[in-house]
């Protein structure tokens, strides 16, 4: 008996600004299991009112204690807008203050470029597993600037 398998592909012509963002949240400490269950609330409320400019998120797990997230931006420019307002300016301004033992990661990808920032990770994931570190200060502090060097 010969099993068929279903083969299929996209056709991403429609989308040539689009960027692609995994997430990661790692916990590092007990306390930073009640850190990554905040930040699930926050998912849940993007699902329920997605900003303009997500076309698709998908959240998976890692591992028992780093769960995941990839989302698809139409452009870098909905991306940007999307972190630089409320609510995502405000989780960001507090996790930056005390990460709440759990690390946070995220690589971006688009036909412009590529970048990663990697904050209080106990062990390196991703482009940190190969690529030479570089301080994200002055002008490489955004993702904007750090793509374009990339």
């Amino acid at each position: 008996m010969q099993v068929s398998v279903t083969r299929r592909s996209v056709d991403l012509s429609a989308y040539p600004d689009l960027v692609v963002v995994i997430l990661g949240f790692r916990v590092r400490r007990l306390r930073g299991i009640a850190a990554v269950l905040g930040i699930g609330k926050g998912l849940r409320q993007i699902e329920a009112n997605p900003p303009a400019g997500l076309l698709s998120s998908e959240q998976f797990l890692f591992a028992l204690n780093h769960v995941g997230i990839r989302q698809y931006w139409r452009d870098l420019e909905s991306l940007e807008a999307f972190t630089r307002s409320e609510p995502h300016s405000r989780w960001w301004r507090d996790f930056l203050r005390d990460s709440g033992g759990a690390g946070f990661w995220h690589e971006s990808y688009s036909r412009q470029g590529m970048e990663a920032v990697y904050i209080d990770m106990p062990s390196p994931v991703g482009f940190d597993r190969f690529a030479p570190e570089r301080q994200p200060t002055g002008p490489f502090m955004s993702a904007r600037e750090r793509m374009a060097a990339n």
